[in-house]
């Protein structure tokens, strides 16, 4: 392996794993991402020659300064985050270092800059994306610092002027082409440094005291705008979410079956809209207020058991604006502490006027909450005063006379409101069709195209048909926004939903039952759609299960967990001690001994395999003796003083031919040649010994060929005589 290549590709690798490190953060927009790739890619695959052209001499600096004027003019001619401009800024930084590039300095830049990348990487993101690119950085980091390190003493020792053991002034394109300055288990012992450092980064995570006022507080969420949650939905733009995998919450259902259903639908409540105007749904009350609280538990009619009630764990991606979503029969909530000093849980959430919560997002890391259900499946709302009731009847003052005649024609003979709930529900499904491109909604009247003209529509306008219908027929109404189920995760044995499995439905209140759900859409057509099978959805179902433990244990570890851990090995170790010895159990005596084994047994083959080596080493050099060893060294040298004499030994002419050939032309360094080379030959083939002395009289006098001393010529009339 040529130093040059592997220290590039090291030097190459880790600046590739920083900058990705700051895309995997999501600072990035996906236009900014697709460029910073594309230009690291092109940046990588720049050749050093082209790097050391003199047309090239100054386009870094040119380029520096033009991202440096495009940023300036963003942050005072845009509304571009300051800190995003930077984290750009550092990203283009090192894409015009590793394409412009020259010598050992920059590579240091290089490191340096990767480093910092990292560093930006743990503020900004910190997901599954960012934890392995600091495991390959760990790897790769102690082989590109050394590596970096030994490239810069070879070129500071050639410009100081420092010569070779042959007195030749240090060649550095040759040190980077050898085969012989990195080999493989130079690598393999610079790469396992990563080891011990793993090993103290990881005890030095786990130990360091958790106090609270978080970095994360300078994030700011990237996510995108769920349509339907922000309180509006307008007929005429919704309508593609079902196409978009995107996860959005993680749900832990207790008490499944066993085997637990691949789908299942939930009807998670976000949002609920009591106006509708003929096109669009909002809510005629926009108060809100701080959620009540006791022991950090949240009620929403009442306040939950937590020792009878079942719990719903869900883990909230963060959504724009700050949804809470929960079930039908919710009784309480109780949000999930991070350790963070001053957060008050009374003021982490709010309420609003139907009966939607809100939370007050900290950083863009979501919320994971408990959701306490009813063990009756009661209904989350159970109550509409009277003085309401009005709001939830009210029609758009232009409706059509025939959807009016519809509702009537439908709930015909139907005197209880949930009997005719049912016929309105039953014959949207069986008489309509779902379909996501529904020409509807450009119509200025898109329930009534959709009841009597296109009979096609997504989730939003079936329960809008379904709710005005109810509200003619005086049965109150709102329309609702949340998720209406997901697909099972069989590595996180949870539920994984999606944006794509956002949905609409409605919520109809029965006297003496509360608010029931109901849902017009055909459940083929509105339960989630993700894949079950295949290999796309294992490694899908892989991925998000591993990223889910690495937000819960490593992101998300916080001050509760430090001291749960801690009681954990306080309680193990008085067990143990108060037994008086370790109980191991079985399984896990038969992992530390196959543990052991492998150790031992890597350890054996490479010792074997070292020794074989050796062998081939050995062999390779014909059982060459310590002094045919130290002859070679010496005629190299030689070689050397010819070559800068003038004279050099042609490769295909042997050693004692050329300096008989120089004696034949009468050089005037022939003699001296021919003693020397006989010096060497009676070493490496004869079997001579060379002594130090020996040693020391061929370099004095390789030294004064290389002079063409004359009189130290002169002066050794002796020869050199190997003793035998």
């Amino acid at each position: 392996m040529r130093f040059g290549m592997v220290h590039r590709v090291m030097t190459d690798a880790l600046a590739a794993l920083g900058v990705i490190a700051l895309v995997a953060s999501g600072q990035f927009n996906r236009y900014v991402s697709w460029a910073i790739l594309i230009g690291l890619a092109l940046a990588l695959v720049v050749r050093e020659s082209w790097q050391r052209h003199p047309a090239l001499r100054h386009l870094d600096t040119g380029v520096l300064l033009v991202v440096i004027a495009v940023q300036v003019i963003r942050i005072v001619a845009t509304d571009a985050s300051v800190l995003d401009v930077l984290v750009e800024f550092a990203a283009a930084l090192q894409i015009i270092r590793l394409a412009t590039r020259k010598g050992a300095a920059h590579d240091q830049q290089v490191i340096v800059l990767a480093l910092l990348h990292l560093i930006a990487g743990t503020v900004l993101g910190g997901g599954l994306g960012y934890g392995l690119c600091f495991l390959g950085v760990l790897v790769v980091a102690p082989g590109a610092l050394v590596l970096s390190h030994l490239r810069r003493e070879v070129e500071g020792n050639y410009r100081q002027g420092a010569r070779d053991r042959t007195g030749l002034p240090v060649d550095v394109p040759r040190i980077l082409r050898s085969r012989r300055v990195v080999g493989r288990s130079f690598l393999a012992v610079t790469c396992l440094l990563s080891i011990p450092i793993f090993v103290f980064t990881a005890l030095l995570f786990v130990i360091f005291p958790r106090v609270g006022l978080s970095l994360l507080l300078l994030n700011r969420g990237h996510t995108g705008r769920m349509i339907g949650f922000s309180g509006k939905v307008d007929l005429g733009a919704v309508g593609v979410l079902r196409s978009d995998p995107k996860l959005a919450m993680r749900v832990e259902i207790p008490d499944l079956p066993e085997p637990p259903p691949p789908r299942l639908t939930m009807h998670l409540r976000g949002t609920a809209l009591d106006a509708y105007d003929g096109r669009t749904w909002t809510q005629s009350e926009t108060f809100k207020r701080p959620t009540e609280s006791d022991g950090g538990l949240v009620p929403i009619e009442r306040y939950p058991d937590p020792s009878v009630d079942p719990v719903m764990r869900i883990d909230l991606e963060p959504i724009d604006p700050p949804v809470i979503f929960i079930p039908p029969n919710a009784t309480g909530l109780r949000f999930k502490s991070r350790g963070q000093l001053g957060v008050d849980a009374n003021t982490m959430a709010h309420r609003g006027p139907e009966g939607e919560f809100r939370y007050q997002p900290l950083d863009d890391r979501g919320l994971v909450y408990d959701v306490f259900l009813s063990r009756k499946r009661s209904p989350t709302f159970q109550r509409l005063p009277a003085g309401e009731r009005r709001r939830y009847l009210e029609l758009p003052k232009d409706l059509p006379p025939r959807v009016v005649e519809l509702a009537q024609q439908w709930t015909q003979g139907l005197e209880r409101p949930a009997d005719r709930a049912r016929a309105v529900q039953d014959r949207l499904r069986s008489e309509y069709r779902y379909d996501l491109a529904s020409p509807s909604g450009a119509d200025p009247q898109p329930l009534d195209h959709f009841l009597f003209e296109s009979k096609r529509g997504h989730c939003e306008f079936y329960s809008t048909a379904m709710a005005i219908l109810l509200r003619v027929v005086d049965v109150p109404t709102r329309n609702v926004t949340g998720f209406v189920g997901g697909t099972y995760n069989r590595f996180g044995r949870f539920y994984a939903v999606r944006q794509g499995d956002a949905h609409s439905w409605v919520e109809v209140f029965l006297d003496g039952e509360g608010w029931q759900t109901f849902d017009p859409t055909p459940p083929a057509d509105a339960a989630p759609k993700s894949e079950l099978v295949g290999v796309w959805a294992y490694l899908r179902d892989f991925i998000e299960a591993t990223s889910q433990r690495w937000d819960r244990h490593i992101v998300g570890y916080d001050l509760n967990q430090q001291v749960s851990l801690l009681q954990t090995l306080t309680s193990r170790y008085r067990r143990s001690g108060s037994s008086g010895d370790v109980a191991l159990s079985r399984p896990r005596i038969l992992a530390v001994a196959a543990v052991a084994l492998a150790l031992g047994g890597g350890l054996l083959y490479w010792r074997f395999r070292r020794a074989r080596r050796g062998r081939e080493e050995s062999r390779a050099d014909g059982g060459r003796t310590p002094s045919a060893i130290l002859a070679t060294a010496l005629y190299e040298s030689l070689e050397a003083a010819m070559l800068a004499q003038g004279v050099p030994r042609p490769p295909s002419m042997p050693p004692l031919r050329h300096a008989e050939a120089l004696e034949h032309a009468d050089h005037p360094l022939a003699r001296e040649i021919l003693q020397l080379t006989q010096v060497y030959l009676r070493a490496r083939f004869g079997g001579a010994q060379l002594t130090e002395g020996d040693s020391r009289d061929f370099e004095r006098r390789v030294k004064a060929l290389r002079s063409a001393d004359r009189r130290a010529l002169a002066a050794s009339d002796v020869g050199l005589h190997a003793s035998p």
